[in-house]
C-alpha cells in the first residue's frame, strides 16, 4: 500500500459524484458536496452513504440558461442512479459504478435559501430497493448456505438477482423451509440465526448476513474471529509511534461491561421450554456458558470473566415449538410420507442444540465495544479483525501495553468521512472476551 502524501496526510478526494436523472439528464455534483459519509455494518443488510449538498444552482449545459438547483433542475425525486468514486490519502479507491452504483433513497433536512439550498441525500444499493419488490415463495430442502446463495442470485420473482459477489461460509446441516412470502433480506437474516459452520456444528452457531464493498456476506461469527488481524493500531494520547502500527487519533469505550443487561439476555445461563408437537409434551433445556468453553474462536482468553455466582442460575426463560416431523424431504407427497415414516421425530431445526448457542454468541460478541478514529483507510471492511494496543495505567513514560484490553477486535461497523479538510475512518470494534 502506498504511503500517503507527506504534505497532505489526512485528506481524501471525491473523484466523481454523478447523478443520473430519470428524465435522461445527468449532473456531476462533487463540487456541491462538502461532506460524504459511507457506512458498513455487521447488523445491516446493505451498504449506504449520505452526502451533504450545498446547492447554488448554475447553468443548464444544453441551453446555457440559468438553472435551478439540482433537486428541481435535474430533477431528483427518488430512485436516481448515482455513480460515486472516492479516494483516501493512500490512493485506495472505492468505486461504485455499474452493478455497484447507488440510488437516491431519501432527501431530508432541507434548508432552502435564496442563494443556496442545503440538504442531505441518502443513497442505497439497488438490492436494498429490489428487496422491497421481491417475496420468497419457494420451498428449500438444501443446506442453508446453498439456499442463501440461491435467494441472493436467482432472478426475480424467486430471488434478488444480484450480480454482486457473494461470500458465504458453508453451513453444516440441511434445513427445510418455505419462504412464507418474506423479503429476501429478512429470510437471509432469519437463516443466519439458525446456522452453524461445518467444522463445529455443536458449539459455534451464529452467522451474520451483511453487505460490504466486496459484496454480500453470509459469514460464521466463529470463522470471522479466526481471521488474522489485517491492521495494527496504537493509541498513546501522545506523539509516540511504533513500527508497524497506525496511530489512533481518538477513542472512547462505548461499552466495557453491563452485567445486568447480560443477565437479562440470558448470556451466561438460560432455560428454554420446548413443546414437542409430535410427542405432545414439554421438553426443558437448561443452558450455561460453560458449554461453549474450548469450542469457540475468541478474541481473548476465555468467556468466564464474571463471578461464578452470576452464572449458576438461569436469568432468561424462553418457550419454543419444536418442528419434529415437519416438512419431510421429497418432491411428491408419497416421497415425503416415506421420509417421515423412516424418521418421524427428525427435527427440521435442532433448536435445543443451536438456538441457545446462537443467542449466547450474538450477545457475547458485543460484550466490549470500543470506538476509534483513524486516518481514512478504504481497505478496511466490516467483519475484518484488527489488532489494537492500548496503554497501561502507570507512571512510567514508556508505558507498556494493557495486557487485558489490547488484542484482537472485530470491526462491527465503519464510517468513511470525506470533507475538503480531512478524510477519516471511524470504527466500532467489538470483542467477546478479555486477554490474560
Amino acid at each position: 500500500m502506498a504511503l500517503p502524501d507527506s504534505n497532505n496526510k489526512s485528506t481524501g478526494n471525491i473523484v466523481s459524484f454523478k447523478v443520473y436523472s430519470n428524465t435522461g439528464k445527468s449532473s456531476e455534483i462533487k463540487g456541491l458536496a462538502p461532506e460524504i459519509k459511507y457506512y458498513e455494518n455487521l447488523l445491516s443488510n446493505s451498504i449506504t452513504f449520505t452526502a451533504v449538498v450545498a446547492d447554488t444552482g448554475g447553468l443548464d449545459p444544453e441551453n446555457k440558461k440559468p438553472m435551478p438547483g439540482i433537486l428541481d433542475g435535474l430533477p431528483i425525486r427518488g430512485g436516481e442512479k448515482t455513480d460515486l468514486i472516492i479516494e483516501d490519502a493512500y490512493k485506495n479507491k472505492l468505486s461504485f459504478i455499474g452493478d455497484k452504483s447507488f440510488y437516491v433513497n431519501r432527501i431530508k433536512a432541507a434548508d432552502p435559501g435564496t442563494q443556496k439550498d442545503l440538504y442531505f441525500l441518502d443513497f442505497c444499493s439497488l438490492e436494498f430497493l429490489k428487496n422491497e419488490q421481491t417475496r420468497i415463495i419457494k420451498r428449500y430442502d438444501i443446506k442453508i448456505s446453498e439456499a442463501v446463495k440461491k435467494i441472493l442470485t436467482d432472478p426475480p420473482p424467486f430471488g434478488l438477482g444480484t450480480k454482486k459477489e457473494t461470500v458465504i461460509d458453508e453451513t453444516g446441516v440441511p434445513y427445510n423451509f418455505i419462504g412464507n412470502q418474506w423479503k429476501p433480506f429478512h429470510v437471509c437474516t432469519w437463516l443466519a440465526s439458525r446456522s452453524a459452520p461445518t467444522k463445529s456444528i455443536n458449539q459455534a452457531a451464529g452467522y451474520f448476513f451483511y453487505e460490504t464493498y466486496d459484496g454480500f456476506q453470509f459469514r460464521s461469527i466463529d470463522l470471522l474471529m479466526e481471521q488474522e488481524p489485517t491492521k495494527k493500531y496504537l493509541y498513546t494520547n501522545s506523539t509516540q509511534t511504533k513500527p508497524g502500527f497506525e496511530p489512533i487519533q481518538d477513542m472512547y469505550i462505548e461499552k466495557d461491561m453491563d452485567l445486568q443487561q447480560k443477565l437479562i439476555l440470558g448470556t451466561y445461563a438460560n432455560r428454554t421450554l420446548y413443546f414437542d408437537t409430535f410427542a405432545f409434551e414439554w421438553v426443558s433445556r437448561p443452558y450455561d456458558i460453560s458449554e461453549q468453553q474450548g469450542g469457540l474462536s475468541l478474541a481473548g482468553a476465555d468467556l468466564d470473566y464474571v463471578a461464578e455466582q452470576f452464572r449458576q442460575t438461569p436469568t432468561r426463560f424462553m418457550t419454543r415449538v419444536l418442528d419434529n416431523g415437519w416438512l419431510p424431504v421429497g418432491k411428491k407427497a408419497e416421497e415425503q410420507l416415506s421420509t417421515w415414516k423412516g424418521q418421524p421425530k427428525q427435527p427440521v431445526f435442532d433448536a435445543p442444540k443451536l438456538m441457545s448457542q446462537t443467542i449466547m454468541r450474538y450477545n457475547q460478541l458485543y460484550s466490549v465495544k470500543t470506538n476509534i478514529t483513524i486516518r481514512g483507510d478504504f481497505t478496511l471492511r466490516a467483519g475484518q479483525t484488527v489488532y489494537c494496543e492500548f496503554p497501561d495505567l502507570q507512571d512510567d513514560i514508556a508505558r507498556r501495553p494493557n495486557q487485558q484490553t489490547s488484542g484482537k477486535y472485530m470491526i462491527a461497523s465503519l464510517c468513511h468521512r470525506i470533507t475538503p479538510k480531512d478524510c477519516l475512518t471511524s470504527l466500532t470494534l467489538v470483542r467477546d472476551s478479555y486477554s490474560k
